[in-house]
C-alpha cells in the first residue's frame, strides 16, 4: 500500500534513505529537510505488519516539471516491486496535477529504464542544477544520470 507520509514517518524515511546512502545508491537526506518536505513524500506499507518498508517524494520544479527523487527501499525487501510502485505513484500523482514532465538524477538506470524513463541531457535542468545541487558535495562533479518521463498526451 502506498500512501502519503505524516510527521511521525520522517524518522523512517530518514533511516530508508540513509541506509540507501551508506551503499551508494542515492544521496543522503539531512532529517530537517526532510521534515519541512515531508509533503512531497509518501510511503510504501507493509500489509502484513503495517511497517514503512520504502518511500519517495515528488517534488515540483517548475509549472510543467516535477522531479521523483530520494526513492528508497528496505534492503532485504528490493526486487519485489515496492520501488515501482511508488514511482509509480509518484508519476501518476505529478500528470494528474497536469505536470508534463517527470525527472530523476539517478545511480540505477535500468530500473528507470524499464519504466519509461529516457535518458537526458542534465544542463536541460537549469531550475533542479542551481535550487538543489549547487548544495550538494558532489557539486560540480556530479555522477549521477538524468533521466525523464512525459505524460502521454
Amino acid at each position: 500500500m502506498i500512501r502519503k507520509a505524516s510527521l511521525k514517518d520522517v524518522k523512517k524515511i530518514h533511516a530508508l534513505i540513509s541506509e540507501q546512502a551508506k551503499g551508494g545508491h542515492l544521496l543522503a537526506r539531512a532529517i530537517a529537510d526532510l521534515y519541512s518536505q515531508i509533503r512531497d513524500f509518501s510511503v510504501a506499507i507493509d500489509r502484513n505488519t503495517g511497517e514503512i518498508v520504502g518511500c519517495g517524494a515528488l517534488r515540483i520544479v517548475w509549472e510543467d516539471l516535477a522531479e521523483v527523487r530520494s526513492v528508497a527501499v528496505q534492503s532485504d525487501l528490493q526486487r519485489r516491486g515496492i520501488g515501482r510502485k511508488l514511482v509509480e505513484s509518484l508519476v501518476l500523482e505529478s500528470f494528474e496535477m497536469n505536470i508534463k514532465k517527470v525527472f530523476v538524477l539517478t545511480y540505477r538506470v535500468s530500473f528507470f529504464s524499464s519504466m519509461g524513463f529516457v535518458l537526458m541531457d542534465k544542463n536541460l535542468l537549469p531550475h533542479k542544477i542551481w535550487a538543489d545541487c549547487v548544495k550538494c558535495p558532489k557539486f560540480p562533479e556530479c555522477d549521477e544520470v538524468a533521466m525523464v518521463k512525459e505524460a502521454i498526451l
